[in-house]
C-alpha cells in the first residue's frame, strides 16, 4: 500500500509525536520489540513504526489499541476515568441538537420586497 501524505497543522503533528513517543516508551519498558507489539496488535510491524513515528496516516484505532496495550493513559485518564469522560460526552451530546444546519443566506436584493 502506498504511503499517504497527509498535511497536518503543527499542533497535530506535535500531538502525534508525543503519543508516538509515549507508546514507544511503554513498549520498551515492557521489553518488547516492534515485532512483539505488532503481533500482539495483529498488525504489520511497519504500522507500529508509523505509530511510534507519529504518522498521521495510521488509523486512530490502531494508535489507541497500541497505547492501551503498552499502558499509555489516553487524555490523561485511566480506564474508569476514561469511561466516565465518554459517558459525560454522550450526555452532553444528548442535550445538543441532533443536526446542524447552516443559516439561510438572505438575498439582499429582495430583503425589502414585500
Amino acid at each position: 500500500m502506498p504511503r499517504m501524505n497527509i498535511a497536518v497543522p503543527r499542533a497535530s503533528k506535535d500531538a502525534l509525536g508525543v503519543l508516538g513517543n509515549q507508546i514507544k516508551i511503554g513498549r520498551r519498558r515492557r521489553g518488547w520489540t516492534i515485532t512483539d507489539l505488532a503481533e500482539r496488535l495483529g498488525i504489520d510491524p511497519r504500522t507500529v513504526s508509523g505509530i511510534e513515528a507519529g504518522s498521521p496516516s495510521v488509523s486512530i484505532g490502531n494508535v489507541f489499541n497500541a497505547a492501551f496495550l503498552v499502558g499509555v493513559d489516553l487524555f490523561g485518564l485511566s480506564g474508569p476515568e476514561l469511561a466516565r469522560a465518554r459517558r459525560a460526552g454522550e450526555e452532553t451530546l444528548a442535550l445538543l441538537p441532533a443536526n446542524v444546519r447552516k443559516p439561510r443566506v438572505r438575498d439582499s436584493a429582495n430583503d425589502f420586497a414585500f
